[in-house]
């Protein structure tokens, strides 16, 4: 693990957009196309805001058992509340993955038309504050993910505009993640190879060496963003709107060295999600003689994250 060769996925600076959209799209779009992955400082959320939302992921985590598991919903997919130690499994793995984690999701208004499709949230009576935190972060993360897409349009040859209509009242998830002490021995890893299912994944607490990318070589490469920067990849669902332009890189999250495995990692992935009608039909700009249309059948993000998530154990079909 710490052999690993670094990944020269470059860092920019959210900052630059106001001032040179053109020139940080070239560079965001350029690291996603030849990675599948960015680091993005300068993000815009705030720094007592993520502070908070550490401590209090921390403090989340450290409840009894028991009163964890009263917040998971066996059958929900693991779309809101708790997700319990050692049950979710990357595709086509055999060991399943070691951690758990909570989710929580967009606040809907009474009678939205996606109540349906997007289950309410599910708030813990501890810590105190919790449910405040997560909504002002998840709205941060929003905003930062707005402008990251409005990147990749404009990467794209869009209207910077064009994934607004795509993300409005979006069904984007933020995970908490702890990935718990471990034996020196143990068994398959913190997070076994996998590509995420949504447009883009804004990803704080990278900084704790363990994540890693398949490069095209087939080399594993360990990113190493700087303190408090994000992580930002590429989605399933991305990779097949722009017909793999933008490609969906498998990654994973390795274990510690063992004089490590006594410590928790924590991190907070904000998936970021379409609408569930939003139609997943591949961009005419990215179909070419040499990069036929791979997917001439469109389908929609709420049936797309439904099949994914049967295959990843989340979901019984």
């Amino acid at each position: 693990m710490l052999d690993t060769p670094a990944a020269q996925v470059p860092t920019l600076s959210l900052s630059d957009q106001a001032s040179d959209p053109d020139g940080f799209a070239r560079a965001f779009g350029g690291s996603f196309q030849r990675f599948g992955f960015a680091i993005v400082a300068d993000h815009g959320i705030p720094p007592a805001l993520i502070d908070r939302a550490w401590a209090e992921t921390a403090a989340l985590f450290a409840l009894p058992d028991e009163e964890k598991r009263g917040y998971h919903r066996p059958g929900g997919g693991g779309a809101r509340g708790y997700t319990p130690f050692k049950t979710e499994i990357a595709k086509g793995a055999s060991v399943v993955d070691l951690k758990e984690f909570w989710h929580v999701g967009r606040e809907l208004p009474t009678g939205h038309r996606f109540a349906t499709a997007m289950a309410p949230n599910i708030w813990p009576d501890r810590p105190e504050g919790f449910r405040d935190t997560f909504v002002e972060l998840f709205a941060a993360f929003d905003t930062a993910g707005d402008k990251l897409l409005s990147a990749i349009a404009r990467y794209l040859k869009l209207a910077p505009d064009w994934f607004d209509r795509a993300v409005a009242d979006g069904n984007s998830v933020l995970r908490l993640l702890h990935y718990p002490p471990i034996p020196a021995d143990a068994e398959g890893v913190r997070a076994g190879a996998h590509e995420d299912i949504n447009l883009i994944t804004l990803l704080l607490g990278a900084e704790e060496a363990g994540l890693e990318l398949l490069d095209r070589d087939g080399r594993w490469l360990s990113i190493k963003p700087p303190e408090g920067a994000l992580v930002v990849n590429v989605g399933d669902m991305l990779q097949r709107l722009t017909n793999h332009v933008l490609p969906s890189t498998t990654h994973r999250v390795v274990n510690p060295p063992p004089e490590r495995r006594s410590r928790s990692r924590y991190s907070m992935p904000f998936f970021l999600h379409p609408a569930p009608d939003f139609l997943i039909e591949t961009l005419p700009g990215c179909v070419t003689t040499a990069n036929p249309d791979r997917y001439p059948t469109p389908i929609t993000a709420h049936d797309y994250l439904h099949e994914r998530l049967v295959e990843i154990g989340l979901v019984k079909s």
